[in-house]
């Protein structure tokens, strides 16, 4: 049997854990909703979307595990971590960072708003202007690997606090991203809601190459990646991946013989 879920106590958010991983299942309408009602100037947070890599990426890395497991928000990034979860008796929705970026940035932000990028390239940020008519967007480009540099984390953190935006959007990709959101919660000055997307600004302008569609609705984009990217992405998808496999099958088994609950803190 299913337990009851978790409740976060600032958000009323469910929260369930499955596949070493932490979820508020939030359909894509409901995380844009919560987003768009947070308060500007509440204390700096941050919204993840972890998915089958980010089981590896917990191994190892307590800052990043720290940050999945106290984050706001964290919504199920994976068409393939959800059926594996239907196979649990559990539905983690599915809202990916692309899908939530697509309609915050259409619906949810006035053009005049101020906005805070973190990351991502200078054509990006011009391709946002002319393709969606923003006029109040502020970029910082921290220097590679800047996680590691403390002088890098600094200078973004405080780029943040001096242009304080209700959005602010981490594109470095995972576990850099959500790492450098823990940095600016401890630093305590910020505020807004840190927004950590990986590539979906890249994915919203057209500056990258989608998989087709039938492939996202399929849950086949990991291999689409795979074959545009071997050399870079095989790792990933062929090894992280299985890791996480095998964690959902063993919860799947353990949910199933009611050995595991999947309240957060089961």
């Amino acid at each position: 049997m299913v337990k009851q879920l978790k409740t976060n106590s600032e958000t009323d958010f469910r929260e369930v854990r499955f596949a070493g991983l932490r979820f508020t299942p939030l359909s894509v309408d409901q995380t844009v909703s919560a987003l768009e009602q947070r308060l500007a100037d509440a204390p700096f947070a941050a919204f993840v979307t972890p998915n089958a890599e980010h089981a590896y990426l917990r191994r190892g890395n307590t800052e990043f595990r720290t940050a999945g497991d106290t984050c706001w928000i964290s919504t199920n990034d994976s068409r393939v971590l959800r059926r594996a979860g239907l196979l649990a008796g559990l539905d983690l929705d599915f809202a990916p960072g692309a899908y939530v970026v697509d309609k915050l940035v259409r619906n949810g932000i006035a053009r005049d708003e101020p906005v805070t990028i973190i990351g991502a390239t200078p054509e990006i940020v011009a391709a946002l202007k002319d393709q969606f008519g923003f006029s109040r967007l502020q970029q910082h480009i921290p220097p590679m690997g800047m996680i590691h540099n403390d002088a890098a984390v600094r200078a973004a953190t405080d780029f943040i606090v001096t242009n304080p935006a209700r959005f602010v959007f981490i594109a470095m990709g995972p576990p850099q991203s959500e790492q450098f959101c823990q940095r600016v919660i401890a630093d305590g000055r910020a505020t807004g809601i840190g927004l950590c997307i990986g590539s979906s600004l890249s994915v919203l302008t057209g500056s990258s190459d989608p998989a087709p569609a039938w492939m996202e609705r399929s849950g086949t984009v990991w291999a689409y990646r795979l074959i545009k990217e071997p050399r870079r992405l095989w790792r990933r998808y062929l090894v992280r991946g299985m890791l996480a496999m095998g964690l959902c099958v063993g919860d799947i088994v353990r949910i199933r013989l009611g050995l595991k609950t999947v309240a957060a803190d089961g």
